[in-house]
């Protein structure tokens, strides 16, 4: 399958990788990057084993990489203005576009452009962060819940959901593509938001009671959020906050993307992880108080920053 990445920073760079290694073709939309590959390659720093692609199709517009079979979109949020025109000469009669973006509202907005039925989310479980230009570090999971944006399972999703898996990436479909967008954010809103006005990784968080249970407090706002929208079946509160916290628990010190955008001066990804969350609450008659003074606190912070 000729798959092309838009959004090559660590998530892009190592899924993209993950399936070159499997024998698909990967052409990837590169900045940073470029140059290092183009010379070296790319070497991934992996909890699973190290390795090196020593080439790698790099391009620096998505002109030279012309229509593919799968638009692969790993571009972080706070760029999607550009998204539509980065993705647009990639698509042809038959492809069919796969967002791995966080938050709400990228696979609307591709479908606006693009029209619904070419569209598919997926949610990344992936702990990763960039190295030197030319090299990721794959610092744990990487699991991908997919699915259609038009809802319900397909042969399609089930032909890319296998694709992953033998890439070495685990990989399920779901049905509910919404409810599953939900549920990653149960982790995002708490975790990023808090690392990145704290500046603490998530052990630092996790081990301070009173934070810890500030951490449950939001999730259980968020699943309040996420059991008005409609849902086929709803998120179960305590069960599933006590999983996310759990899971996180394992995460030795990990620092959160927003973290580590805030430390290096970059955008926050604030409109899709937090603004579309609060409105969507909103208007379902659902109040997220806690939620709405961390999103004004780290939109404070990018005022600041700008």
């Amino acid at each position: 399958m000729d798959i092309g990445v838009v959004g090559s920073g660590a998530l892009g760079l190592y899924y993209g990788a993950m399936l070159q290694r499997s024998g698909q073709s990967i052409r990837f939309l590169l900045r940073r990057d470029l140059q290092a590959i183009s010379d070296s390659g790319l070497l991934v720093h992996s909890v699973n084993g190290d390795f090196h692609l020593p080439k790698l199709a790099g391009f620096a517009t998505p002109q030279e990489i012309g229509p593919v079979d799968l638009v692969l979109v790993g571009l972080k949020t706070f760029a999607n203005q550009h998204l539509v025109d980065l993705v647009r000469p990639l698509v042809g009669k038959e492809t069919a576009i796969l967002t791995l973006q966080n938050g709400l509202g990228n696979e609307e907005l591709l479908a606006d452009a693009f029209g619904a039925k070419r569209i598919l989310g997926g949610i990344a479980f992936l702990c990763s962060n960039r190295g030197e230009p030319g090299e990721v570090h794959h610092l744990g999971e990487g699991r991908i819940r997919l699915g259609e944006f038009s809802g319900g399972l397909s042969e399609r999703s089930r032909q890319l959901a296998d694709m992953f898996q033998m890439a070495g990436v685990p990989c399920e479909t779901v049905d509910d593509l919404h409810k599953a967008r939900w549920e990653k954010l149960v982790w995002n809103i708490p975790f990023n938001g808090l690392s990145a006005l704290l500046n603490k990784d998530v052990t630092h968080l996790l081990s301070h009671p009173p934070t810890r249970q500030l951490v449950r407090e939001i999730m259980h706002e968020v699943i309040a959020g996420a059991n008005a929208q409609n849902l086929k079946e709803p998120i179960a509160g305590e069960e599933f906050s006590a999983r996310m916290i759990h899971f996180t628990d394992q995460m030795d010190h990990y620092r959160p993307s927003m973290m580590i955008d805030r430390a290096e001066q970059r955008p926050l990804e604030l409109e899709a992880i937090y603004a579309i969350p609060l409105q969507l609450a909103a208007t379902a008659g659902i109040s997220m108080p806690r939620i709405a003074m961390l999103y004004s606190l780290l939109a404070l912070g990018e005022g600041d920053r700008k």
